[in-house]
């Protein structure tokens, strides 16, 4: 395959690629997001994902191109480039991606595609503004097996570079639909799914609770919580003991407890004599 070298930060596709990882209403105009990393590209390639250029640095990549095939994930509309380290530090987003860099259409997101086992675990976020803690989640979910992230109401996009990068391609993964809140209850409602609301005020400590049916767990920002939509249409509300002084956890932190009391629950076939349900 023909080989490109860009030697020039100017170069049209290189502030391109810039602009896609810096602003995130182009990449929703274009539907293309930027990822890095062999491991990552591969993911994203092997989660469905179409890679429309792939660039990579020789001085990062021992002189060698990248292991990714790219007969099988390229159309030929572009060859693949060939980038100077000035070029690469310049597209690049983080340290230590291997000097190779993708980009990529993005998914649709959408409820109606979610695919549900029966019983299944969902999380559910509402507005978390942080792409690190949505990223964080999002690898939570992907190691806990989760069925199902939906995000409502956000405030970030899923193909910001912090949350891929927080995510170590569980964006990819995971099965992902963005609505908004009362496009969510009623997608809930309709699929008979218990909401379990994380909340402080009015709550049973989480343990105390059955999560072995068809459950969402939901969680809102760690400033002001859930909006009253959720409170309302909760069906259990459900908190996390805090015994300290400080009244409540990293909204990842807490998602990854609440999944994993599920994960336990469900691998145990649990059956706590005094579940609420």
């Amino acid at each position: 395959m023909e080989e490109f070298i860009i030697t020039s930060v100017q170069n049209a596709r290189i502030k391109h690629v810039v602009a896609l990882q810096q602003k995130s209403a182009l990449r929703r105009e274009e539907g293309r997001f930027v990822v890095e990393g062999q491991r990552e590209i591969e993911h994203c390639i092997a989660c469905g994902y179409e890679i429309t250029e792939i660039f990579y640095c020789p001085d990062y990549t021992r002189g060698q191109e990248p292991s990714v095939n790219l007969g099988q994930i390229y159309t030929g509309f572009l060859s693949p480039c060939v980038v100077t380290p000035q070029v690469y530090e310049k597209m690049a987003y983080r340290e230590g991606t291997e000097g190779v860099i993708a980009v990529a259409k993005c998914k649709a997101h959408r409820l109606e595609d979610l695919q549900l086992p029966k019983n299944p675990l969902i999380v559910v976020l509402e507005s978390v503004e942080k792409p690190g803690n949505l990223g964080a989640i999002l690898r939570t979910a992907e190691g806990a097996h989760v069925d199902a992230v939906i995000v409502c109401d956000p405030l970030t996009d899923l193909y910001n570079p912090n949350l891929i990068r927080a995510s170590i391609g569980g964006v990819f993964s995971v099965p992902t639909a963005v609505c908004t809140s009362k496009e969510c209850i009623a997608f809930l409602k309709a699929n008979k799914i218990r909401i379990l609301t994380a909340q402080l005020q009015d709550s049973y400590d989480y343990y105390d609770y059955n999560m072995c049916g068809a459950t969402a767990i939901v969680m809102g920002t760690e400033s002001t919580g859930l909006t009253n939509i959720w409170r309302e249409a909760a069906d259990v509300h459900i908190r996390i003991p805090m015994l300290g002084r400080l009244d409540s956890l990293n909204v990842s932190v807490s998602a990854a407890i609440l999944m994993y009391e599920a994960v336990r629950q469900r691998n145990k076939v649990y059956q706590h004599p005094d579940a609420r349900m």
